[in-house]
């Protein structure tokens, strides 16, 4: 790489000096004053890079130091650079330096984004202060609860303090019990009409950042202050800078998606083996479970002999690991994710190995003993490995990782990383030339550790799947999820969690999750029920992987979702969550190669719509997606803010169309089970796969051995002409790195009563990918069609779903918004294009109520077996009107054609949309058979 540096010795003379345009070249250019120096190196048009600091400069012969954090160090340079004395310009930013402080103005290049100047740079604890200046929002910074329990809120007017003494922590607190504290210092300020930037600040140490005033400071320890800002458009571009920055992640295994359930501990095979069969009776899905201390015999408190560090099988419990975890696999499509730590007893023959190698973290000084770890020692006592040192994170791979990966296991989970137990007064090989302290390595721990993991992987095929309690910037790129620690069941802690979320997104970590139900269950202070149906139902929209958990020593507490809170609503959410792997998935694909987030804040992609610059109560799924947070006792209904534009309800296919607009009262509980408020854009093209109660788990293995391969995508119809691509691989190896990807667009199109399905032929291959499978395509329209064509050709109509289902292809209307259409299986190089002909009147009905006498806030409904009637749930059953009181009667429409519906009037109480009657009409079902599309008519009940 080329560079072209311009040295000025002192600022008196910069405005002398004119720089000619410089092109496709890294440029730095170092400012002075005093003792103190400022090098300025830009890295691409919108990319710069400062270090400043007091004493000897590095000069600008070479690049600019950079932590583990930073993954990209090859940047060719900014297409263009002029410098004029203090201002530095290329195509995207400028930069105007004060002479004598040193301070320093960016710009975008027309609007100023931010001034920052040195603060305290002479003393151990410095920083910079940034002026707000036109930022409204800021976004970012890595993982940090409030109490308070709301979900909302972004960094303006709050201060972003260290966890701990050196920065990351696990911290307590009433609201949410134990939770991480991760530094992952990149903010994201925003202003009004785009105006924005980014700012990583690539320190180790710990950072506190106050940004309650007009001036915003940023502290922290360190000879140099080194960051980088970003210049773009807007937030999307932004964060693609950063993600190119820090590193993308990588694709998770495609059984990171599902669900994994854990407990702290599973204390044999028997047990996992118990809550399977409760898990496959009940037909939930399940990709593995997660094992907590015991699976390598646990550990002994306060103990040299603990069995800590020794991730070795306890054979007497776990026998025979090898052929239990074959068996879990091909017959019972479960994963196993084993807990590891980075403490090993002093007694255990794994120390002495480390020890003789130089590999555990010393007490103060390089010619030191191994540091005993002796506080807080509910582990044990013993050493620490230190993750710094390449070598012992190798060496620790091949010994004890290795064979577990070899044995079959899935996934590592990595607890404790922030460090938790630590000796302050430490050595290790360390990150930072000639620095060997705890500080100076503290925060990057979790970070080295993951990317030993990553590196260790590395040689083999297959991809890496962590899941950490801490981290640092860069953590995405080496196959991590993140998780918030120990937290407590409380809805608050709930609440708080999503606002949690939106910061990791923001901070590049797109796989973020929680322990669902809570793990600290003592601090439970609501009804437990509610709150595991509620986590769970949020974890299944917004987490990867979705995984109870919870501390169980007493075997008395449950984490399962077949034995804990509302289990048809879970059942309902999780198989919901497991018809959309393929667009997750996608979205996952998408991280990978784009750098785009798969669980953004809604202020992403609407960073001009102040009603969502803190919102942290709604969350987009990749663009197409908005879910509403639910998180609060007795809510049976929640308003949702939609951006303008036209919306369907995920759960009903009503059409919405918003001004940028509240809309109240939205039920939670939408025929029978409790959902979280969902819904599509119009033009949304969601892939899904098949789910039923033979699924057992993502990768689609099935109970009866069928194989249910089509492809199916649910299209949301606009004008607009749109698409998706749908991305799929063999979901375990690395071979997508190298090609081993099929793609697959689908698009649509609206035209006049016409709507337009075409899904291209595919590109690329895997190893088992189909030659061809079916095609779906589930369209949600407000009207019926007459007609539908597969590549010009009519396809069959079918009168009832259990006649499609039957048939080799063709279509039917479904009700309720629902015209599905399937080819025949068909070769995947072929373009399939359905063309739907709507306006066709939907299945409607009146019902009428006789002798409905009510109390004050009493009505009657109409209640019954189509999903448009609640599906027999009171809670989502239709309010009638007293037009003829006390005769109620209403039309309702989008039923199912050609279907016999049974269904009751009762009496309800308006308010909070309960789930039981105050009386039910006497006597046997009323019954309506409907048509094939238009008015049924009038049905009646009597009370």
């Amino acid at each position: 790489m080329t560079t072209r540096a311009i040295v000025l010795l002192t600022a008196l003379f910069l405005p002398l000096l004119v720089a000619p345009p410089a092109v496709a070249a890294v440029q730095r250019v170092q400012f002075t004053s005093g003792s103190t120096y400022l090098i300025v190196e830009f890295l691409d048009d919108d990319l710069v890079h400062f270090e400043l600091a007091g004493g000897t400069s590095p000069g600008t012969g070479s690049p600019l130091f950079t932590t583990p954090q930073v993954a990209k160090t090859d940047y060719t340079g900014p297409s263009s650079f002029n410098q004029s004395g203090h201002t530095l310009t290329t195509a995207a930013m400028k930069v105007e330096v004060t002479a004598g402080t040193l301070c320093v103005k960016v710009s975008d290049p027309a609007r100023l984004l931010y001034e920052a100047c040195p603060r305290n740079l002479a003393q151990a604890w410095k920083g910079l202060t940034i002026t707000k200046g036109s930022m409204q929002h800021a976004y970012g910074l890595g993982e940090q609860f409030f109490t308070g329990g709301s979900a909302d809120g972004d960094w303006v007017g709050r201060t972003r303090t260290p966890g701990g003494p050196y920065g990351n922590a696990m911290v307590y607190d009433g609201d949410n019990g134990p939770v991480g504290n991760a530094q992952i210092p990149v903010l994201f300020a925003v202003g009004a009409a785009n105006l924005n930037y980014g700012l990583l600040l690539d320190q180790v140490y710990k950072q506190e950042w106050n940004l309650t005033g007009d001036l915003w400071t940023v502290d922290t320890w360190g000879d140099q202050l080194r960051w980088y800002t970003m210049t773009g458009p807007d937030l999307p571009d932004l964060r693609k800078d950063y993600m190119e920055l820090t590193g993308r992640p990588p694709v998770p295994p495609k059984k990171a998606f599902g669900m994994w359930v854990s407990e702290f501990g599973y204390d044999n095979w028997a047990e996992i083996d118990n809550r399977l069969s409760g898990l496959r009776a009940a037909k939930f899905p399940v990709d593995g479970f997660v094992l907590d201390l015991p699976w390598f015999g646990g550990v002994t408190a306060g103990s040299d002999n603990t069995r800590m560090g020794s991730l070795t099988w306890d054979t007497a419990a776990f026998p025979d690991p090898s052929a239990t975890i074959a068996d879990f696999q091909a017959n019972k499509g479960v994963g196993l994710m084993t807990i590891e730590e980075s403490y090993v007893g002093r007694n255990l023959p794994e120390h002495a190995d480390l020890a003789s190698r130089g590999y555990l973290v010393r007490a103060g000084c390089a010619a030191c003993a191994p540091a005993y770890l002796t506080t807080n020692d509910w582990w044990g006592r013993g050493g620490m490995i230190d993750w710094t040192q390449d070598a012992a994170g190798d060496h620790w791979h091949a010994v004890k990782r290795r064979p577990l990966i070899d044995a079959g296991v899935q996934g590592h989970w990595l607890d404790l990383g922030e460090p938790e137990m630590y000796d302050a007064g430490d050595w290790t090989a360390g990150v930072l030339p000639g620095k060997h302290a705890h500080a100076d390595y503290h925060n990057v721990y979790n970070l080295k550790w993951a990317e030993s993991i990553a590196r260790g992987y590395a040689s083999g095929s297959k991809r890496p799947f962590m899941l950490a309690r801490s981290g640092a910037a860069g953590m995405q790129r080496h196959g991590v999820a993140m998780w918030s620690a120990d937290i407590g069941s409380r809805l608050t802690a709930l609440a708080q969690q999503q606002n949690a979320q939106l910061h990791m997104s923001m901070s590049g970590i797109d796989y973020y999750g929680s322990d669902i139900g809570g793990f600290r269950r003592e601090m439970l202070n609501s009804d437990l029920n509610e709150l595991y149906t509620q986590w769970f139902a949020n974890g299944a929209w917004f987490e990867v992987p979705i995984r109870p958990h919870t501390e169980n020593l007493c075997n008395c507490a449950q984490t399962s979702p077949d034995k804990i809170g509302h289990t048809a609503s879970n059942l309902a959410n999780l198989r919901q969550r497991y018809e959309l792997t393929p667009y997750y998935y996608s979205l996952a694909h998408r991280a990978h190669l784009f750098g785009e987030p798969v669980v953004p804040p809604p202020a992403y992609y609407h960073q001009n719509d102040p009603n969502l610059r803190e919102a942290g109560h709604e969350k987009l799924i990749g663009r197409d997606l908005l879910v509403a947070v639910v998180a609060g006792a007795g809510e049976r209904e929640r308003d949702v803010y939609l951006p303008a534009g036209t919306w369907y309800d995920y759960a009903t296919g009503e059409k919405l169309t918003s001004t940028g607009q509240w809309f109240t009262g939205r039920p939670l509980w939408v025929n029978g089970v409790f959902r979280l408020p969902a819904f599509a854009r119009a033009g949304a093209i969601l892939p899904k796969m098949h789910v039923d109660d033979r699924t057992m788990n993502v990768t689609g293995k099935r109970t009866d051995a069928t194989t249910r391969n089509e492809l199916i995508a649910r299209v949301h119809p606009d004008a607009a002409a749109t698409s998706f691509t749908l991305y799929e691989d063999d979901g375990a190896s690395t071979g997508y790195r190298t090609g081993a990807v099929r793609t697959t667009q689908i698009s649509q199109q609206l035209t006049g009563g016409t709507a337009t399905v075409t899904v291209a032929a595919s590109s690329g291959a895997y190893p088992g990918a189909p030659a061809s499978r079916q095609n779906v395509v589930e369209l949600v329209t407000d009207t019926q069609a007459s007609a539908v064509t597969l590549n010009g050709a009519p396809l069959t109509q079918h009168a009832t779903k259990a006649a499609f289902d039957a048939a080799a292809s063709g279509w039917y209307n479904a009700g309720g918004n629902l015209v599905v259409a399937k080819s025949a299986g068909t070769a995947v190089t072929t373009a399939k294009t359905f063309a739907f002909t709507l306006g066709q009147a939907p299945v409607s009905a009146t019902f009428t109520c006789h002798n409905g006498t009510t109390t004050p806030g009493q009505s009657v409904y109409a209640v019954g077996s189509a999903p448009q009637l609640g599906a027999w749930s009171v809670a989502s059953a239709v309010k009638l009107s007293p037009a003829a009181y006390p005769t109620w009667t209403g039309t309702i429409g989008k039923l199912p054609p050609g279907t016999t519906v049974e269904w009751k009037c009762v009496r309800r109480q308006e308010a909070n949309f309960p789930d039981t009657a105050d009386q039910w009409q006497p006597g046997g079902n009323s019954v309506l058979t409907t048509p094939a599309s238009g008015s049924a008519g009038t049905t009646t009940g009597t009370f």
